[in-house]
Order: structure tokens, then C-alpha cells, then sequence
């Protein structure tokens, strides 16, 4: 039976069952695979022949994860990855080089900006920084060697939010490749492809596994320009595990309803928090205060898990209030089923300027909050205390 319904095509995409019919996927733990003569190994290495070679190139768990992916966010194909940041840095390699320029939101999580200004500026690339809450800025910035536009929204920590749907019709009008880092919304909230990114990526590390158990990464995108992200990645070797990808592919069974809860969460969080005398800012998709309230309505289904604020004060209320914590693990990760408290200005961000921490709004007093799944009410309980 086929659905359009996310939830059943995040359960019931797998692959086929073997001699054994086993219910769940099996772990295809293997690195080679035997071919049934020479000639099918021939044709599989020419390309003529679907199959697997190697389990650098592709694995029978990295295929149902990557398959799954497609389906959930609306795309033709994908090659999933070690991490999140390798499926940055391969997206970059594949498609840019010498002399080309890039266009990118400022608010990028740290090591993006790293690769920007550290790695790729090195191999001759060029790149300007937009905000995101300034979109008549952006095509200004645009030259005759402007390959690619990237974006995270919502952006890392700021919960900055841009159009997509502008963005893809400006990438368009220049043909140029928009790139969105869809991280924070996951599939389930924001397909970026609807809107007219040509390439979607995701740390799944984050909200596809949920748990803070692996490692993964997934860039996804039309056949076309998915061949030439696989061309570069078959040869630098940032292949996703096979344990990984079967750890992510099951995570996504329970993904929809991970992320029912977190917003849930989250809202009520925003919500306690806006109206806390202690509390300086509140950022939070789906709170009318956010600047870009109207645009998330439009292109996420609700408003994520992770919730940012300003604690009055400075450095020193922030890590008093991250201290006085009780449940919340104090920890960089974010979008596990426990609630996570970050400061981004020591910590994953910690390599920008204060110059540059400021332009994206991360303040000395700025925590990111990443709402987890416990009670409500032990969440803000744990909240109140540390603010007392």
C-alpha cells in the first residue's frame, strides 16, 4: 500500500526482506560485497548495472536511510554522510572551485564559518555573509561568479528565519544553486525543496537521530546534481557507517512524533520565558514577537525544539542560570530527548569575534535551549529554580 502520509512512509520504507523475512532491517555490516561473475563486476564499476560495490560508494542501510529521506523531503536522491559538517563541506567541494564566490546568511553555525573563511577561502573561493532579516540586501550581493546561495533557517543559535520561497526564485532569476541547511526544522517541519532549494542538508546527528547516540549527515537534491555530490564524495571518503545509517533510518520511524512533542515543548518554554522579569529576549519561531513570525507560519508546520534567549546580565547571570540547571544536561549538542542547555559564545561559536557573534545576535547572555521530551512541568520547574 502506498501513502502520502509522512509518518507511515517513515515506517514502512525499508528494504527488501531477505530468504530469513525479517520484520526490522537487518545490519548489513560489511565493506565488500561478491559479485556473481566477472562480468557483473565490470558493469557494476561502469555504472551500467545497479548494485553495490563497495561500501564506501553505498550500503544496503545507507540506501533505505537515504530512500527514506527523498520520500520524507521531497527530493530524488541523496548521498548520506558521516556527519553534518561532511555533508557541508562535501556539498561546498562538489560544487564550488577556484574563482567561484558564494553568498551565505551570516548567522552560521561555527564550523560552516570556519570552512568559510579557513578552508575554502584558501582554495580561492570567495564569499560575502547576508542577514537574514535584511532580504532586499541579498541579490546586491550577487556577481557574475556567484555559484551558490547558503542558508540555514531557522539559523544556529539566533532562530533567525528568511523566505524560501524568495530565495528560491532569486537563485533561480541568477541560476545559481540555493543550499538550505534544513537541520533545525527537520523534514517533518520544512521541505526547502517545496520552496525552491535545489539542495537540502541535514545534520542528522541532531533531530533525525534524537537520541544523541550517532553521527550522521544527508545532502538531498534532484538526480542530476545528487551525481555530482556522489563524483566527489566516492573519492574523499565521508561515507555514513552502516550501524549509523540503520540507527537513523529507525530513529526517523518515531521522528513526527519526537518533534509533536518538542514544539510542544518548546512553545510553552517561549511562551513561560517571554514574560520572565529576568528574561531579556525570547526567540522562537512561532511566538508572535519573532520578527520573522509571519514567514515561519508560512513554511514550517510548527515552530521547532530549540528556543533561544537572553538572560539579563550578561556572562555572568548566563552561566549562574546554566549552573543552577538540575535536569537540563549542560552539553553543545542540541535536539536530544533531554533538554540541553548551550552557551554559544564559549562554546559553538566560540571561534567567531565578539564583532561577529554580535551581527547574528549572540549575546554574552545568550543559552541556547533545546527542548527535550521529559514533562512540562519538570522542564520549567528545572527553569524557574535556575532563574530564582
Amino acid at each position: 500500500m502506498k501513502s502520502e502520509n509522512f509518518e507511515t512512509i517513515a515506517i514502512r520504507t525499508q528494504t527488501e526482506r531477505s530468504l530469513h523475512k525479517e520484520h526490522s532491517s537487518p545490519i548489513y555490516l560489511t565493506s565488500s560485497y561478491k559479485f556473481e561473475d566477472a562480468e557483473e563486476m565490470r558493469a557494476l564499476f561502469a555504472n551500467e548495472k545497479e548494485g553495490n560495490v563497495y561500501s564506501r560508494y553505498s550500503n544496503p542501510n545507507t540506501s533505505e536511510f537515504i530512500e527514506k529521506m527523498c520520500l520524507l523531503e521531497g527530493a530524488e536522491d541523496g548521498f548520506a554522510t558521516a556527519t553534518g559538517m561532511a555533508a557541508i563541506f562535501t556539498t561546498f567541494g562538489a560544487f564550488l572551485k577556484n574563482g567561484d564566490h558564494l553568498v551565505s546568511s551570516r548567522s552560521v553555525f561555527g564550523s560552516t564559518h570556519q570552512l568559510l573563511t579557513n578552508v575554502f577561502s584558501n582554495w580561492g573561493v570567495t564569499f560575502d555573509y547576508a542577514d537574514l532579516d535584511k532580504p532586499q540586501d541579498w541579490e546586491a550581493l550577487i556577481k557574475p561568479n556567484t555559484k551558490m546561495i547558503f542558508v540555514e533557517t531557522p539559523s544556529n543559535p539566533g532562530i533567525d528565519i528568511i523566505d524560501l520561497e524568495f530565495l528560491g526564485n532569486l537563485a533561480k532569476k541568477h541560476n545559481i544553486l540555493l543550499v538550505v541547511d534544513n537541520c533545525f526544522a527537520t523534514p517533518y517541519l520544512q521541505q526547502p525543496i517545496k520552496y525552491g532549494a535545489d539542495i537540502s542538508i541535514h545534520s542528522a546527528t541532531k533531530y533525525i537521530d534524537g537520541q544523541g547516540r550517532v553521527l550522521g549527515g544527508i545532502i538531498l537534491g534532484p538526480k542530476a546534481l545528487i551525481a555530482d555530490v556522489i563524483g566527489f564524495a566516492r573519492h574523499s571518503g565521508p561515507a555514513l557507517s552502516p550501524f549509523n545509517a540503520w540507527i537513523l533510518s529507525k530513529s526517523l520511524e518515531t521522528l513526527a512524533i519526537r518533534m509533536d512533542r518538542h514544539c510542544e515543548n518548546a512553545l510553552k518554554v517561549a511562551e513561560y520565558l517571554e514574560k520572565h522579569p529576568k528574561i531579556k529576549l525570547v526567540k522562537y519561531p512561532f511566538l508572535p514577537s519573532h520578527p520573522q513570525y509571519d514567514i515561519a507560519k508560512k513554511q514550517m508546520k510548527q515552530g521547532g525544539g530549540i528556543v533561544t534567549i537572553v538572560v539579563e546580565g550578561g556572562i555572568d547571570a548566563a552561566r549562574k542560570f546554566m549552573d543552577g540547571l538540575q535536569m537540563f544536561s549542560i552539553s553543545a549538542n542540541l535536539a536530544d530527548t533531554r533538554s540541553i542547555a548551550t552557551h554559544p559564545a564559549t562554546s559553538t561559536h566560540s571561534k567567531l569575534t565578539e564583532a561577529q557573534r554580535n551581527e547574528v545576535g549572540i549575546e554574552q547572555g545568550s543559552i541556547r535551549l533545546s527542548i527535550g521530551l521529559e514533562h512540562i512541568n519538570d522542564i520549567l520547574a528545572d527553569i524557574e529554580q535556575a532563574l530564582a
